[in-house]
């Protein structure tokens, strides 16, 4: 009897895993879409970069509404709204790359292969291996705050070379954000498939970015 209970909790625990890796792959594919669609208005309508400040109000704002309404449908409507946004401020920031710089298209579609590169990798892996990788989150709490702080320093005092610094930090730090959250997916760390869409989201969003910027340094024709 004792057995069969057993056994039974485990199949639930599997039926609900494979539910919440169906949902968010699902949930990040359609916003990762969404957020092309209006990086892609945004360089239509050639918008310009609404700044960093304007940028960060817009994020941490809307990252924390979807927290809020994680638990509920309107959850998904604020997870749109979130990517949506970083979509739009992406935008300019392609232009800049594929007008200012002779291979700029080339660069751009090497960022977004190494990106779709990694994740893919560094998630199959995870999702294979299913060992737990928990304990990288503090690693990775401090790691994240210092390369931010680092990456302001670096715009606001025009320093190149920390800027690229916190780029290749920010690499390394993505892709163990990316082993972090699928390990918490698969052993039930993480049970709400809105906070590992986001989490995920904003994942690739970095590593993609980090990537351009150091192609544009090392990888430019001109």
């Amino acid at each position: 009897m004792k057995s069969n209970i057993v056994l039974q909790k485990s199949e639930a625990g599997i039926l609900t895993t494979n539910k919440l890796l169906r949902n968010t792959y699902m949930l990040l594919s359609m916003t990762l879409l969404f957020s092309a669609f209006t990086a892609g208005l945004s360089m239509l309508l050639n918008l310009p970069h609404p700044g960093m400040i304007i940028t960060m109000v817009g994020y941490f704002g809307l990252l924390f509404l979807t927290q809020k309404l994680s638990n509920s449908a309107w959850g998904i409507v604020s997870v749109f709204a979130l990517t949506g946004f970083m979509g739009m401020t992406l935008g300019p920031i392609l232009s800049m790359y594929i007008h200012n710089i002779s291979n700029g298209t080339e660069l751009v579609m090497m960022a977004l292969g190494g990106t779709g590169v990694i994740f893919l990798g560094l998630s199959a892996y995870a999702l294979t291996s299913r060992k737990d990788f928990s304990f990288l989150g503090g690693f990775l709490m401090v790691g994240v705050l210092v390369a931010f702080l680092a990456g302001i320093g670096a715009a606001v005092f025009a320093i190149p070379a920390l800027s690229l610094a916190v780029s290749a930090m920010f690499i390394m730090l993505m892709a163990g954000m990316i082993l972090f959250q699928t390990s918490a997916m698969v052993n039930g760390g993480e049970t709400n498939y809105i906070l590992a869409t986001v989490n995920l989201y904003v994942t690739i969003y970095n590593l993609f970015l980090s990537l351009l910027q150091i192609l544009g340094v090392f990888g430019r024709d001109d």
